[in-house]
């Protein structure tokens, strides 16, 4: 198949291999992982959000420094963020009357990395 050949092939015969779907059967995430992930992937499918993960990839900032930065109102980010806060892949903490987000651990960076990495090659 040429890399230009989008088709999707299948089998022309049906021929399963038993001991390979034996082995994974037993590697089956359960139903409520496979709908959190779903749901984290769904919430990253937003161009904003997206934005805002990049955004705080590289600093920690209040809500006026990221609407500034997206030209949004203050209301707008902050339905955003409340979705990211919601799956955990942001977090915040207040000083004074301020209110500061970041990146809720590590493995959101990398998770946003990863997908940077797969897009940029096509590029």
């Amino acid at each position: 198949m040429e890399d230009g050949d989008k088709d999707i092939l299948t089998c022309q015969e049906y021929c399963p291999n038993f001991k390979n779907i034996k082995e994974l059967k037993n590697k089956e995430l359960s139903e409520d992982i496979i709908q959190k992930l779903a749901a984290t992937f769904k919430v990253l499918g937003d161009p904003t959000r997206i934005k805002i993960i990049n955004i705080l990839a590289n600093k920690e900032l209040c809500v006026c420094d990221i609407s500034e930065l997206l030209d949004m109102t203050q209301s707008a980010i902050s339905h955003q963020l409340r979705k990211l806060r919601d799956l955990n892949l942001v977090k915040y903490r207040k000083e004074g009357r301020v209110v500061y987000y970041s990146l809720d651990d590590h493995h959101i960076l990398q998770l946003f990395n990863q997908g940077l990495e797969h897009v940029m090659e096509d590029n």
